[in-house]
């Protein structure tokens, strides 16, 4: 008897076993990089559970029209070595189809790897050195057929505030060109907008002074400060994120430096007004998509996807934009010959002024195409109000700006 049972148990094993291997053979893998303990891990923190929550909401609410996603989300500190290594671990254990990436350092390193592998990435690097698929344009570093990203990029985000500073600077009546200067780390993510920005910013009028370098790392940046100010710059492009710019606005304040900052998509957000305090007064920043307390449609899935009513960053709103953007893709690509990286990518040339379904009024229209993978071309423009301990946010201008072929993959 006793035989007989163990026989009976050891065929229920194996029949437990095959139906768990069936059901991952069904579903297809998506690796998710995140920053949560690194250098950009004050933002990454809140972007990386957005895409987290977005694709176990995806998954609990029928997968890809029923295959479901197989989803690893590690947090590589912002380490591009250990991005590689998590990139070839995913693809040669894992079978990985798709991947939602993180970081401006590791996503170029992998340009060629996911191009070669054909693997679609998702990043949230929105370098500008991304967005050429082809490699057409003589400035393009690497032609990447397989990047994507939601957002403007780094690059027409900064062209936008030049923009929008050059017409504040004539409202305010001012005589002269306005003096502009770049202030970031010498690293991919800071530096990926510089020399783009620096030369439309000519174009528009600017002077353009040199840029100044500030670590990512929180400091006291008070001779970087001196340096603008004596300069004489009027507005500073805030090229880093979190803690080292509360620390370079708090330090510009202290020696007096009468500027207006203007920061990337990264470096502007409820947290950072709240640490800047008073100082944060006016300053201003891009967005992508819409804040939490928008009363549009779409907000009500975002909120079914984080759990609960409890305020969420528009960071971790463009997590969800990224995941969903992916979703349909692969939806495209199961009905179009199947989940494969190749037919993903082609799902995202499927469709014009795209706002993936049940997102309405939250994320921005987008249109890719297998010759441009710049995805939008409008900015939102907001500018931070603090007094104490309210802090409010105020959208004043949104730019869309020119679809030039010498702006491509720059």
């Amino acid at each position: 008897m006793k035989k007989v049972l163990t026989a009976t148990a050891c065929a229920a094993l194996l029949a437990t076993a095959s139906v768990g291997t069936a059901a991952a053979e069904d579903g297809v893998f998506v690796g998710h990089l995140e920053d949560i303990t690194g250098a950009t891990g004050f933002v990454g923190k809140l972007y990386g559970p957005g895409v987290a929550d977005a694709l176990k909401y995806i998954n609990e609410h029928g997968g890809i029209d029923g295959t479901p996603l197989d989803v690893e989300s590690v947090d590589y500190a912002y380490e591009v070595p250990r991005a590689i290594s998590q990139y070839k671990q995913w693809t040669s254990r894992n079978h990985m189809v798709a991947m939602q990436g993180w970081g401006t350092g590791d996503t170029e390193a992998l340009i060629s790897f996911v191009a070669k592998d054909k693997i679609p990435v998702w990043s949230a690097s929105y370098s500008g050195h991304l967005t050429d698929p082809t490699g057409k344009n003589p400035k393009t570093q690497k032609p990447a057929p397989y990047n994507f990203f939601y957002g403007p990029s780094y690059s027409d985000g900064c062209r936008a505030l030049a923009q929008w500073a050059d017409e504040d600077w004539k409202a305010m009546g001012k005589e002269g060109a306005p003096k502009f200067i770049h202030a970031g780390d010498n690293h991919p993510y800071p530096n990926a907008p510089k020399e783009a920005c620096a030369e439309y910013a000519a174009e528009l009028g600017f002077e353009v002074l040199p840029p100044v370098v500030v670590s990512l790392k929180p400091g006291d940046f008070k001779a970087q400060c001196l340096t603008i100010k004596e300069s004489g710059a009027n507005y500073v492009y805030v090229a880093n994120l979190g803690p080292s710019v509360v620390s370079l606005v708090k330090s510009c304040k202290t020696v007096g430096t009468d500027v207006k900052f203007m920061a990337n998509i990264w470096g502007g957000d409820r947290n950072t007004l709240a640490a800047m305090g008073d100082d944060g007064e006016g300053y201003v920043f891009v967005a992508a998509n819409a804040f939490w307390t928008d009363d549009v449609p779409g907000m009500k899935l975002v909120k079914e996807i984080a759990g609960s009513d409890e305020y969420r960053t528009h960071h971790y709103i463009r997590g969800v934009c990224s995941a969903y953007y992916m979703k349909e893709a692969m939806e495209w690509a199961k009905a179009n010959g199947g989940i494969t990286g190749e037919n993903i990518r082609n799902g995202m040339y499927a469709k014009k002024d795209w706002v993936p379904n049940g997102l309405e009024g939250v994320c921005t229209p987008s249109t890719w195409t297998a010759e441009d993978h710049r995805g939008m071309l409008t900015a939102s423009i907001y500018q931070g109000h603090v007094k104490g301990e309210e802090i409010s946010i105020e959208k004043i201008a949104e730019t869309t700006l020119p679809r030039r072929d010498d702006w491509l993959g720059y």
